[in-house]
C-alpha cells in the first residue's frame, strides 16, 4: 500500500505523533480536529457551535493540502463531549456539507483533547 503523509500550516500542528491527516490509494484519512486556530495555535474556548465551525474549516485545510476538499468527505467522525450539543453541531454541520452529505458516526465521550467540546475527523476520496 502506498501513504503519503499531509501537512499543511493553514491547520493546527498536531498536538501528539500523528500526521494531519494520510493519503493512502486515492483516499485522505485526517486525523480528528479540535477548534485550535492555526495562526495562533489558541484552543478556541468558545460554544459548540464556535468550535465546530472552526474544526470543519482545519478540517477542510487539511484536505484541501492533500487535493481533496470538504465536496470529497465521504464519511466523518464526530466526538461530543456532550450529546445536548448535538443539535447546535447538525446546524454548522450542514452549512458545510449541505447536499452531498457523507455518511457520519457521532458519539458522545467523556473527555477530548485540551477539553474541547467537539472533535471530528473524516475520510475523503482524492479529486
Amino acid at each position: 500500500m502506498r501513504q503519503n503523509s499531509v501537512y499543511t500550516k493553514e491547520a493546527p500542528e498536531p498536538i501528539g505523533p500523528y500526521s494531519q491527516a494520510v493519503e493512502a490509494n486515492g483516499f485522505i484519512f485526517t486525523s480528528g480536529q479540535i477548534a485550535i486556530n492555526p495562526e495562533t495555535g489558541q484552543l478556541l474556548s468558545g460554544s459548540a457551535a464556535e468550535q465546530t465551525r472552526l474544526v470543519i474549516q482545519n478540517l477542510k485545510a487539511v484536505l484541501e493540502s492533500a487535493g481533496s476538499g470538504l465536496n470529497n468527505v465521504i464519511k466523518t467522525t464526530i466526538f461530543l463531549k456532550d450529546m445536548h450539543d448535538f443539535g447546535t453541531v447538525n446546524e454548522v454541520y450542514a452549512e458545510f456539507f449541505g447536499e452531498g452529505l457523507p455518511a457520519r458516526s457521532t458519539v458522545e465521550v467523556s473527555r477530548l483533547p485540551k477539553n474541547v467540546l467537539v472533535e471530528i475527523d473524516c475520510i475523503a476520496i482524492k479529486r
